[in-house]
C-alpha cells in the first residue's frame, strides 16, 4: 500500500480570517493530521507550482492537497471540514451544493476578506504546542 504525505493546507498568513480559520481547524480537528504552510513560503509556493497553480491564483484561494490531489476554493474548504470533529464535520454536506454557487460565495468572501477582517501587520504565530504542524516559513 502506498503511503501518502499528510494533507497540507496552504493559506494566506497575512489574512486575519485565514489565520483565525487555521486556529479553528487546530481546535476542532478530529485527528492532528493536517500540515500548514504559508502561501508565500517555500513549501506553499512549491505545492502550488506542483499542481499548476499560479501565484496570482494562490493569492485568491486556499490550497488543500490531500492524497496527491489539489483542491482550491470551496472544494478545499469542504475537504477540510471532513477532517473536523462533529458538528463541524457535517459542513462536508455542502459538497452537494452546486460548485458554481459555493465558489461564488467563497469568491465574495475572499474578495472582501481584508476589508472585513483586516490584514496582519505582524507574522503569523503558530499556537503553543503546535509549531511542529507548521512549515518553517510560516513565522
Amino acid at each position: 500500500m502506498t503511503q501518502h504525505a499528510p494533507p497540507i493546507l496552504v493559506f494566506d498568513t497575512d489574512c486575519v480570517l485565514c489565520s483565525r480559520s487555521v486556529h479553528f481547524i487546530l481546535r476542532h480537528e478530529a485527528a492532528p493530521t493536517i500540515v500548514f504552510a504559508s502561501a508565500w513560503g517555500e513549501r506553499g509556493m512549491a505545492a502550488a507550482q506542483t499542481h499548476g497553480i499560479s501565484p496570482q491564483t494562490l493569492n485568491d484561494t486556499v490550497l488543500f492537497v490531500e492524497n496527491g490531489r489539489a483542491l482550491t476554493r470551496s472544494d478545499a474548504a469542504v475537504a477540510v471540514a471532513a477532517h473536523l470533529q462533529a458538528p463541524f464535520r457535517w459542513l462536508w454536506v455542502l459538497r452537494f451544493v452546486p460548485r458554481p454557487l459555493r465558489n461564488w460565495v467563497y469568491g465574495w468572501i475572499a474578495r472582501n476578506r481584508y476589508r472585513w477582517f483586516r490584514q496582519r501587520n505582524q507574522c503569523f504565530a503558530p499556537p503553543f504546542g503546535q509549531r511542529h504542524r507548521f512549515d518553517e516559513s510560516v513565522d
